[in-house]
């Protein structure tokens, strides 16, 4: 039986992200979110590639690397993560429950 992509992609919490960066680990975390939303805060280190620039910016980042995506609440990060899936990218990630969730 084969899974679909929404199958194979993996959910990190804000938690697990937050840990690994205070343990020293810097992973590539691309917030997805528009300009306005931005400027609230971003964690730090984050990237910025508004979900429309994605299809753009993509091929800069290897197939391989870990990603993190995080918009507001997850669910643009999560399309983000199917769309790289569909393009070949192995190691997408989404933080689960976006910046609403994000307390470091």
């Amino acid at each position: 039986m084969q899974q679909s992509v929404r199958d194979r992609i993996v959910e990190v919490t804000p938690a697990e992200v937050a840990a690994r960066m205070k343990r020293g680990d810097q992973p590539k975390i691309i917030d997805v979110r528009e300009d306005f939303e931005v400027a609230e805060g971003m964690i730090e280190g984050a990237l910025h590639v508004p979900m429309a620039d994605l299809l753009d910016t993509y091929q800069e980042w290897g197939q391989d690397e870990e990603l993190i995506f995080v918009c507001r609440s997850g669910r643009r990060s999560f399309a983000a993560c199917q769309v790289l899936k569909l393009v070949g990218f192995q190691n997408v990630k989404n933080l689960a429950g976006g910046m609403k969730q994000w307390q470091a």
